[in-house]
């Protein structure tokens, strides 16, 4: 038997093994910063709502006779035991044609009257009840995200959107 064989060493990688290594860590890494990074004119994250993105010029000027009133704020635990704020208030349709659809854009404000949280909603529900001429409807929203930064006073709730039911 000899004694003095050569046995190669266990643990020591050769160079073109590191390389390789290195390369597919880099291709990887490259991929995916591909892969998650925003095209920079990308416009920021909205609440997709299924609508166009503008009102109608018709829409637009319709949307002073819609009304946002009796808004009312209260605070409840939901079951996971989170902090949820319920905003209650009415939408009134002071104009004369039916609203097909109805958003609302509530914004919560900080201490600098900065917006710390903005969503906007359907209130007509899902499919929509129209609201027509004169009506008045109650709806309710609730939001478990408030940040803490909130000021608590109440938001701001003003049309996001709205669609007018077509004439016959």
């Amino acid at each position: 038997m000899l004694q003095n064989q050569i046995t190669p060493e266990k643990g020591k990688m050769s160079p073109l093994t590191i390389l390789i290594g290195v390369v597919v860590v880099a291709t990887i890494g490259l991929s995916l910063w591909a892969l998650f990074k925003a095209p920079e004119n990308a416009p920021t994250a909205t609440v997709q709502l299924n609508l166009p993105a503008q009102m109608a010029p018709e829409e637009q000027a319709y949307a002073p006779s819609v009304r946002i009133e009796n808004i009312a704020l209260s605070r409840a635990e939901n079951f996971l035991h989170q902090e949820v704020t319920i905003l209650d208030a009415d939408a009134i349709n002071d104009g004369p044609r039916s609203l097909q659809k109805l958003v609302v854009t509530v914004e919560f404000f900080d201490d600098m009257h900065q917006a710390v949280l903005r969503e906007s909603r359907g209130i007509l529900g899902n499919p929509p009840v129209p609201l027509g001429p004169g009506q008045k409807r109650g709806f309710q929203l609730s939001f478990d995200g408030v940040p803490s930064s909130w000021n608590m006073q109440t938001p701001s709730v003003r049309v996001g959107y709205l669609q007018l039911k077509p004439l016959k």
